[in-house]
């Protein structure tokens, strides 16, 4: 009958019927006992669905058996951008046939993200952490190289030498592809609804965007940071339509602002892509199953989680940094949503 109470190694010794040390030897894989004791020992622990306790594991110097994701947005734009639940299913894919697992947080600041990864190093909840949104000037690397707790950013660009490998797509050239498509279309007033500006991503866009421009005196771009929220993306859409000299084509930072932004045009009678072309810098689902369906650039975001994941892997294997490695390639799906500009 079940006790409720965790089965000890002085419950498998006596089942097996053997000392206390002889079970801690075999559980751990050190010499000492013969491999038919060992394996005895190790079925009597499947039996009573034994669990290594993660302290003794911690002193002993093993490994803890998972890795750390820790995600710092709000709450209510989780649920909406499929971004994040492709990524962490790369990332389960990436441990596969491992036995290790996944210690997922929500965060509901950048405190409370470098707190958490000092819980977890001394705790030995993981061996590393996979982070993603790296800063320009970023406290959560810093810590972690302080603590020496292996990880992996999932970036823009490859890390410079010693520091944290990177799995990273150039978000530099995904933006000049936008950009170049959408001035061969003839469009020259571009607008770039982004993001928080604080992320490395999101201000390489911005410069970008800003740097297309030039000195033209027929091009004029803008970008406008947002938190990543449907409303936000509404209401700078709604900004930018009602401005005397509006843009003929909207580029945005994720597939939510770019529904929202699909949205307002609607409402305010802006037709699309006749009177403005948009594009988005996610693909998913919802952008194609609207009307018209979005432009965007297409990349294989599970894929992207499964080479961090198998990065991160080999990093808490290897004695030093290893190098970064490129994600997928990234690719640009022409849908319903752009067209030349109208004379």
């Amino acid at each position: 009958m079940a006790t409720g109470r965790r089965t000890t190694i002085a419950d498998i010794a006596a089942r097996a019927g053997v000392s206390i040390s002889a079970v801690s030897f075999a559980l751990n894989g050190r010499p000492g006992v013969s491999e038919a004791t060992r394996e005895r020992v190790r079925q009597v622990a499947r039996d009573l669905d034994w669990q290594p306790h993660t302290a003794a594991r911690a002193l002993g110097g093993a490994k803890a058996g998972s890795i750390g994701f820790v995600l710092n947005r709000p709450a209510r734009t989780l649920g909406t951008e499929s971004f994040f639940g492709d990524l962490i299913s790369g990332i389960q894919l990436g441990l596969t046939g491992t036995h290790i697992g996944m210690t997922l947080l929500v965060a509901r600041d950048a405190e409370e993200e470098l707190e958490t990864y000092r819980d977890w190093w001394r705790g030995h909840r993981v061996d590393g952490v996979i982070v993603i949104d790296p800063r320009r000037d970023d406290d959560r690397l810093r810590l972690l190289a302080e603590l020496g707790m292996p990880s992996v950013v999932v970036g823009s660009h490859p890390s410079p030498a010693g520091a944290a490998p990177s799995v990273w797509i150039d978000d530099s050239d995904a933006t000049d592809t936008v950009l170049r498509y959408l001035r061969a279309l003839g469009h020259r007033r571009i607008a770039h609804v982004s993001g928080p500006p604080e992320f490395e991503h999101t201000a390489l866009r911005i410069d970008r965007v800003r740097a297309f421009a030039g000195d033209d005196p027929d091009d004029r771009t803008e970008s406008v940071p947002t938190d990543y929220s449907a409303e936000a993306g509404a209401a700078a859409t709604r900004r930018l339509l009602s401005g005397a000299t509006r843009p003929t084509a909207i580029v945005f930072d994720n597939d939510v602002l770019a529904v929202a932004g699909l949205g307002v045009a609607s409402e305010m009678g802006v037709r699309v892509p006749q009177d403005v072309s948009i594009v988005s810098f996610d693909d998913s689902a919802m952008i194609r199953l609207v009307r018209p369906a979005i432009t965007s650039l297409t990349r294989d975001t599970v894929e992207l989680g499964q080479r961090a994941a198998v990065l991160l892997r080999e990093q808490i294997e290897a004695d030093t940094a290893l190098p970064s490695r490129p994600g997928p390639e990234l690719t640009l799906s022409v849908r319903e949503s752009t067209a030349r500009v109208t004379p």
